[in-house]
């Protein structure tokens, strides 16, 4: 296995990170009473020494049951270290040699463009505008730009959010390929313990594609939203003094009820995910750690082992717990771009990559709202542009992604700490970015 150097990059901060030190830290505080939080280079978590030393002073501690993990800026650190926090299940890369993937790198922090509230700004400017923990550009498979801040690390993995559920759409799209899932089907064929929640007339289509009439707030900004319910049953959350609610995913999503109408709106809620993580577990006869191992990781040559958060029975969050190196996830990315081929191998069916693609209704995904994905859809869990190099994305809240070009042939990878978690506020940045790169390189 080949390591490369990398090069460790400060966020583009007027001052030395290192001569910010434990002041910037005691500022942050007040930063985030003032509703402003700091920025990329004042809550870097290396140059501010968060969980170093040994042991650390008790005002550099990240903790899960307090909190603190789940709060920035304690966030800049943990999202690179879950595994310390919390239980967790491998996802094996196997005993084979790791796929090469070759460098040609070049200087792309010099490409301008305007972010969609008109400011000017360049490509080098990315990543302490969005809190970047690692940004990573494949151009026809080779790493043209590879770069790592914070607390990100070439071989650390850092939790990917809802990225995660577009590899449950992605093994969801190969089953029902290889004729071991069948979309049409209603979702309690698979999981009968759904028979009496919201999910008890929905067919896996309107699963896959998040077309779900169910009452349940994705909205993070309200402490009484059921994402938060969800988090908890999960043990991704602390579960307060005195807790008697659902113990396990499983217990969570029976409780969930009907609220409209299914197949009417897309409508982004995590608990289609883990509905669907559950059913592909039926389908496959296996763990969504296993099956992720045997069918892609093992056969994608990645670099480093993946792993998923679990709940209290291990069962892997098929909604956002899984954790991955930056490079490990550009070759899976590389891979959907191939349509399903890396490595020397057709590792996911093309059937599967071609279902993805093609996208969902246009017209459905436009009831939700989103003013900054205007013509977007939704499709196998993957966030379809419709934009005309046939573009396609994995995201996940405070700013993970993979975005994919096919026309551009190009991959770009970012794992990231953003303050707020809703991708509108990194979306007015990357996206315009993403558009300006993909040009350059069509060059």
């Amino acid at each position: 296995m080949t390591h490369h150097p990398i090069r460790r990059a400060s966020a583009r901060a007027g001052a030395s990170l290192l001569a910010l030190g434990l002041a910037a830290f005691a500022q942050i505080a007040v930063a985030q009473d003032a509703r402003k939080p700091p920025s990329a280079a004042q809550s870097d978590p290396i140059a501010n020494r968060v969980m170093q030393d040994f042991p650390p002073p008790p005002d550099r501690i990240v903790r899960f049951g307090d909190g603190s993990s789940s709060q920035f800026p304690g966030t800049r650190w943990s999202f690179n270290h879950i595994r310390e926090l919390g239980p967790t299940a491998n996802v094996w890369r196997g005993s084979g040699a790791a796929a090469q993937l070759p460098r040609a790198e070049r200087d792309l922090d010099t490409i301008a463009f305007a972010t969609m509230d008109g400011q000017q700004v360049t490509f080098g400017d990315l990543p302490a505008l969005t809190y970047a923990d690692g940004l990573l550009v494949l151009h026809k498979g080779a790493i043209i730009y590879e770069k790592y801040f914070g607390a990100g690390e070439a071989h650390r993995p850092h939790i990917a959010f809802s990225v995660t559920k577009s590899f449950v759409g992605t093994l969801a799209a190969m089953l029902a390929a290889e004729g071991k899932l069948d979309p049409a089907a209603p979702a309690v064929k698979y999981v009968p313990e759904l028979k009496g929640s919201a999910y008890g007339d929905a067919t896996v289509r309107q699963v896959m594609d998040m077309t779900i009439g169910v009452k349940y707030s994705e909205n993070y900004s309200d402490p009484k939203a059921e994402v938060f319910d969800y988090a908890r049953a999960g043990g991704m959350m602390p579960q307060p003094a005195g807790y008697n609610g659902p113990k396990t995913f499983f217990d969570f999503l029976v409780t969930l009820q009907k609220e409209g109408q299914h197949d009417d709106a897309f409508a982004y809620k995590t608990s289609n995910a883990e509905v669907l993580a559950w059913v592909v577990q039926r389908a496959s006869g296996q763990s969504l750690a296993d099956l992720l191992s045997q069918r892609i990781w093992q056969k994608l040559g990645a670099e480093e082992d993946a792993y998923f958060m679990v709940d209290s029975i291990g069962t892997a969050s098929g909604g956002g717990g899984l954790n991955t190196t930056l490079r490990d996830l550009a070759r899976f990315g590389e891979m959907i771009r191939n349509n399903g081929r890396f490595n020397g191998q057709q590792i996911v069916p093309a059937e599967a990559i071609a279902d993805i693609r093609k996208g969902g209704d246009a017209a459905k995904f436009a009831k939700a709202g989103y003013k900054t994905l205007p013509g977007w859809s939704y499709r196998d869990m993957w966030w379809i542009t419709n934009n005309a190099n046939g573009a396609f994305a994995a995201r996940g809240i405070h700013g993970q992604s993979i975005y994919i070009d096919p026309k551009a042939e190009m991959v770009i990878v970012r794992y990231a700490s953003h303050p707020y978690a809703a991708n509108g506020v990194n979306d007015p940045v990357t996206l315009p970015a993403y558009a300006a790169l993909a040009a350059e390189l069509m060059k």
